[in-house]
């Protein structure tokens, strides 16, 4: 299953990498595009940490960043949607997709969290 999901993050951030770079060039597109492209490789490389984590709160606490990292891609891409730059139907499957991960993180925590008590 880690797999899977690390896979999945690894399409979105590059996906996101693709879309970024066919889009416009306007400093307000330049300036949502980079953090889109921090937040999106940031979520998938924090994930592969979290693989590495040395015990179950720094896991949840990894995870967390990830979730973090999520967040803040689901939000540029809202702004980029609200601005209405690049292309719709790219952006919006990647707003979905961000939207799922964000949920799937959530559940991952949350899980973790009542295991240990918390």
């Amino acid at each position: 299953m880690k797999y899977d999901l690390e896979d999945r993050l690894v399409r979105f951030a590059g996906e996101s990498i693709n879309f970024c770079n066919s889009s416009g060039n306007t400093f307000a597109e330049n300036h949502l595009k980079n953090q889109l492209i921090r937040s999106s490789t940031g979520a998938c490389l924090n994930y592969g940490e979290a693989q590495g984590a040395e015990s179950k709160r720094d896991f949840i606490h990894k995870n967390g960043i990830v979730l973090k990292e999520l967040k803040e891609c689901r939000s540029s891409l809202k702004i980029l949607t609200y601005s209405q730059f690049g292309n719709i139907p790219r952006r919006e499957n990647l707003l979905k997709e961000s939207e799922e991960l964000c949920a799937i993180f959530a559940s991952i925590i949350l899980k973790r969290r009542k295991n240990l008590g918390q």
